[in-house]
């Protein structure tokens, strides 16, 4: 337990540093706070609108979990239907990287026609955006497994899926992981996306609706927002890291072990 305490110095020193050079900097420079606000401010407008800014963290965090529930599954389910598919690999792969150029406005439009102003439109979006990098880490991960190993298990007279199952899968197992920590990093903003791009029933629309109406007034909660989304991303990134370790216990190199 200490160790890892220790280990949380430099991003404590970095963050501290970080603050007290924005407090500085807003004290010398004079910039208005509408502008950018005093790290103070910031705590300040946290405090005094916890409540609010905890109901609308709630319904983004929500968002972002079953968006990045239904990226995972499709991102995964579709490279290694890729992978086994030479075929599917020619019909799908373009259209997936084409699919991250599409303007999300344009399909938040369209998403809201066809299910209204719930939650599913935004689930849609969140994982629109953060299926593509599930996607491409699996399908290299898959194909990364030895030949050799694939050689073996043909000799052994394996079918095909025991060569998936005991040897492919092992081996894409951990991009698809790598895969994912990228897309909870993404996911976060592709939540912030989904929110300011489509139309919210309910009294607490989000964080990303919630900042993008105060942006303009209450720069302070703004910001507030922000750093709530700012730390839920660090968390969700590094809670599927600790994740990785059960579900992939074969990658973790011991200590002192040179990479």
């Amino acid at each position: 337990m200490r160790a890892r305490a220790l280990q949380l110095l430099p991003a404590l020193f970095v963050v501290a540093l970080l603050i007290g050079a924005w407090e500085l900097y807003v004290d010398l420079s004079g910039v208005d706070a509408a502008v950018l606000p005093a790290p103070h401010d910031v705590g300040t407008a946290l405090w005094n609108s916890g409540e609010l800014l905890l109901r609308n963290f709630k319904v983004t965090a929500l968002e972002v979990v079953l968006g990045l529930g239904m990226a995972l599954s499709a991102g995964f389910g579709l490279a290694v239907a890729i992978h086994l598919s030479p075929v599917l690999r020619r019909a799908f792969y373009p259209l997936a990287v084409g699919s991250q150029a599409l303007p999300i406005p344009v399909i938040g439009v369209l998403l809201v026609f066809w299910w209204g102003f719930g939650i599913f439109p935004k689930l849609a979006i969140i994982a629109l955006i953060c299926f593509f990098p599930v996607l491409v880490t699996t399908v290299d991960g898959l194909a990364a497994v030895d030949p050799e190993q694939l050689k073996l298990m043909r000799t052994l007279d394996a079918s095909r899926w025991q060569a998936f199952r005991f040897a492919e899968l092992p081996a894409g197992l951990p991009a698809a992981l790598s895969g994912a920590r990228i897309a909870l990093a993404v996911g976060v903003i592709g939540a912030f996306i989904a929110e300011t791009t489509t139309p919210t029933s309910g009294p607490y629309p989000g964080l990303g609706r919630e900042i993008l109406t105060d942006v303009n007034f209450q720069t302070s909660r703004a910001y507030a927002g922000t750093l709530l989304l700012f730390l839920f991303a660090i968390t969700c990134f590094y809670a599927l890291s600790l994740a990785e370790r059960k579900l992939a216990p074969w990658t973790i190199r011991p200590r002192g072990e040179a990479t």
